[in-house]
């Protein structure tokens, strides 16, 4: 699949937009760490795709410029940013259709991965907690704030809105690929 296709194939999984960048064109920055640790999602230290144990800053740059371009997915959602309980659902619809579309596009030989909106919420709870190994490894993902993707300066990058108006919000994830 060339870029177009590829966009056309994750619109047709319900993003809003979608675009194809150069993994090095990607800004990272480790201070988006400490987000993390505030916990606010409660993924932190009892999810395998969440800090403290995905891996570190530098070792999550890594994975993504191990690969050559990635598909920047953006959606659009009408719900309101302090509504908790909407956004969690939103980005679960938003992660879902990530994961669709990952899937099609490994049946299509782009092998990769995917960075969701929110850490993976794939078990429930996270094997981790009863000191197991994952149960998807091939499936499971990190979040943007864990890869410390620099999500403003990657929307304006790929010209999407990063902020909408009031009752709205922009989620982001992405396919990292060859």
């Amino acid at each position: 699949m060339n870029s177009e296709q590829l966009v056309a194939a994750a619109l047709g999984e319900g993003f809003s937009k979608a675009a194809v960048i150069d993994t090095d064109k990607i800004v990272f920055d480790e201070a988006f760490r400490p987000y993390c640790a505030e916990n606010l999602c409660g993924k932190y230290g009892v999810n395998y795709s969440c800090p403290p144990d995905c891996g570190t800053p530098a070792e999550m740059e890594k994975r993504v410029r191990e690969h050559k371009y990635a598909l920047v997915l953006q959606s659009i959602c009408d719900v309101d940013p302090a509504d908790g309980a909407a956004v969690k659902a939103a980005k679960a619809v938003h992660n879902a259709a990530a994961l669709r579309l990952m899937k099609k596009l490994r049946e299509e030989g782009h092998d990769g991965f995917t960075i969701g909106s929110s850490g993976c919420a794939l078990c429930n709870p996270c094997a981790i907690t009863e000191g197991k190994p994952c149960n998807f490894p091939d499936l499971q993902y990190s979040c943007m704030s864990a890869f410390c993707v620099y999500v403003k300066k990657l929307a304006e990058d790929c010209e999407m809105d990063y902020c909408c108006e009031k009752g709205r919000l922009a989620l982001f994830g992405m396919y990292v690929f060859d």
